[in-house]
């Protein structure tokens, strides 16, 4: 959609414009519960969660796809692309602190009221910023003359473009681990350690990653965006190696340092991510084809099939190993918790250096140079 529109305001900045609201009337939408049959509620939940996935990714996806047309300038580019992942992240600590807090506010007993005042709130303050995005930003850098390609045009450049395969196979690589250590760190806490008190605690050294998304800067500028990246993956792998050892230790102060020294990696990775992104789009419109849009879309594509195929690991293992809910695990099952929680990620992190290592960044980097001089 964004590569084939038309519009004075742009391909990306229009659709912070039309489809803010839609997007906050569905995440309302999905916590009204409409007096219908069974049926009727089930249809209404698939249509309007399908919905909200729908237009969330209608105004998240142009947030990188507009990345690289707003400026040419690298350190620019890298400072937005941290600006962009710190509120993001921000934000994210913000809404998982302050939500129940505000649904016992505005619901004075009724969960259900006070989800739906809370989300409604949410809504509003996100279509101001989103709206606020539209019209703050431009695109300043875009060539009319390529921007409208045919998508049988498209591909040739997208199999050439080798950076851009790379990095998205690395975007989906990390949501995978992400939602493998996610899921799975709960189970541990709660059947391994018998203490599922600690899950709060544990996720709260995660805001850790901050920093990690801050030292992107510094970093990127002495070494460039692939050896940062590469610096994340094996600071990621190391706190992976000291949370092992606090697992086969019992020693919590052990298993929250590596949960610490992860989350910084993890935090640089991500916050490398859209910038990566934006420079194989550039280097696309070196080879002709300013194909934003689609390139853009690897990083919500990585985000979905990463978290939904890592979900479905992690059930499918649990189940091939006898787990039963709510009750004492086996000692298989134990033993896929592990296995979950430390070593698959380990593998993940090596395959994810390995890919990222082929990642031609001199090349790329010679032609937009050349572009740029041009």
């Amino acid at each position: 959609m964004i590569d084939h529109t038309h519009s004075r305001f742009g391909k990306s900045r229009p659709f912070f414009l039309w489809y803010a609201l839609p997007y906050v009337i569905f995440a309302v939408l999905t916590f009204v519960t409409p007096d219908f049959s069974a049926t009727g509620k089930l249809i209404w939940a698939y249509v309007t969660y399908l919905g909200l996935g729908f237009f969330y990714t209608a105004v998240n996806l142009p947030v990188t796809s507009i990345l690289p047309t707003m400026s040419r300038n690298e350190r620019e580019l890298t400072l937005l692309g941290v600006i962009r992942q710190f509120f993001g992240s921000s934000v994210q600590i913000i809404v998982a602190v302050f939500t129940l807090p505000l649904v016992a506010f505005f619901g004075r007993g009724n969960q259900q009221h006070g989800f739906l005042m809370t989300i409604g709130l949410f809504g509003i303050i996100s279509l101001i910023l989103i709206w606020n995005t539209f019209f703050h930003v431009r695109e300043r850098f875009s060539d009319h003359e390529i921007a409208h390609q045919p998508f049988r045009e498209v591909l040739p450049m997208i199999l050439k473009n080798q950076p851009w395969i790379r990095i998205s196979v690395v975007i989906l690589l990390f949501w995978l681990v992400t939602a493998i250590k996610n899921q799975t760190a709960i189970y541990y806490f709660k059947y391994t350690l018998n203490n599922e008190g600690l899950v709060p605690l544990a996720n709260s050294f995660t805001l850790a990653s901050l920093l990690g998304v801050i030292l992107i800067m510094h970093l990127s500028n002495l070494h460039g965006n692939k050896r940062t990246m590469l610096v994340g993956i094996v600071t990621a792998f190391i706190g992976q190696l000291v949370l092992m050892l606090g697992v086969y230790s019992s020693g919590l102060p052990v298993l929250f340092t590596g949960i610490v020294i992860n989350a910084i990696g993890h935090g640089m990775i991500v916050g490398l991510v859209s910038i990566m992104i934006a420079d194989t789009i550039r280097y696309g419109m070196t080879m002709g084809i300013q194909a934003e849009g689609i390139l853009a879309a690897s990083d919500n594509f990585g985000v979905n099939v990463g978290l939904g195929v890592g979900g479905l690991i992690t059930a499918g293992l649990f189940q091939l190993s006898g787990y039963v809910p709510d009750h004492a695990q086996n000692a298989a099952t134990l033993s896929m918790i592990n296995w979950n929680y430390v070593w698959i990620p380990l593998v993940i992190y090596l395959v994810m250096f390995a890919v990222l290592w082929f990642y031609d960044e001199q090349t790329m980097n010679d032609a937009l140079n050349l572009q740029n001089q041009s």
